[in-house]
């Protein structure tokens, strides 16, 4: 598995790590006195971050941009090229593509681990803004654990069994498929290639992303961010199918997407519980 879920942070350290390398100067940045410029793309159908450090690098070397991002992008590929693909845009960009095993590994993390908000949740700063957005959001959250449940009794995935006595705070550890989704097919490539698919899958990393920056907290609208996933899983589910032809054509493909349903229903839980201070039923 990961060591973080956050991508991120993932890529900002290992990017930290070859600016300090290229520089020679492990003391030129580091991560409690300076943020490495890098964000996500909005590109849905690959997840790329961009990085403009070499462009500022540059202001301080006797270099070009497009050398300094050339160097630190070496260094990027040798130590990760199983995590991501390294590509430089003049006039010094550096893109870096999540690989596809990657992914899966991530989003196979998600359905093993109990996703938390970092940091201590300080109920007295919750405050619901929008009632019926929180009630939509638990609405999603309730209808993919009737469709997991569901595709459980069917056969289709496999899940662990739900003690009779079992909390609702304990509930996901059920919902937890018991073998590894076939998120990869034969070219090792991601089974979920559809454009609801990869919004889906972008949303998820965004939330995972903000959910361990405790520094973020205070200026994310966490009931927007929770209705943005939401409204991500209703277009995915109303455009992918699971059952009939594909359950039966495609049961492979099917199993994915019960795996990212897992793991949005995972994510929502995290983000009512621990962002919104409500709970998170398993049905309505």
């Amino acid at each position: 598995m990961v060591k973080y879920l956050a991508i991120k942070r993932l890529l900002h350290n290992n990017l930290l790590y070859s600016v300090n390398i290229y520089t020679l100067n492990t003391e030129l940045i580091s991560t409690e006195t300076h943020k490495l410029p890098l964000y996500k793309g909005r590109d849905n159908s690959r997840i790329l971050y961009i990085s403009g450090v070499a462009l500022r690098l540059a202001k301080s070397h006797n270099r070009t941009s497009l050398e300094i991002a050339n160097g630190i992008g070496s260094h990027l590929s040798a130590i990760r090229e199983d995590v991501f693909s390294v590509k430089i845009v003049p006039p010094g960009w550096i893109y870096l593509e999540l690989s596809h095993p990657f992914l899966a590994t991530w989003l196979q993390s998600l359905l093993v681990t109990n996703v938390k908000a970092e940091g201590e949740i300080e109920a007295r700063k919750i405050t619901i803004q929008n009632p019926a957005r929180v009630f939509a959001i638990q609405y999603t959250h309730a209808r993919c654990s009737s469709l997991v449940q569901l595709a459980g009794r069917e056969g289709l995935i496999k899940l662990r069994e739900l003690s009779p006595d079992i909390s609702e705070s304990a509930a996901l550890d059920y919902l937890v498929s018991e073998e590894h989704i076939p998120w990869l097919n034969d070219q090792q490539k991601l089974r979920l290639n559809h454009p609801a698919e990869g919004r889906l899958i972008a949303q998820l990393v965004q939330v995972i992303d903000y959910l361990e920056s405790p520094d973020l907290s205070d200026a994310v609208n966490w009931e927007k961010v929770a209705l943005d996933l939401s409204q991500a899983f209703e277009a995915f589910w109303s455009q992918c199918r699971i059952w009939g032809k594909v359950k039966i054509s495609a049961p492979e493909l099917a199993q994915a997407r019960l795996g990212l349903m897992i793991a949005t229903q995972s994510v929502l839980r995290c983000l009512l519980v621990d962002k919104l201070g409500t709970n998170a039923p398993l049905e309505l």
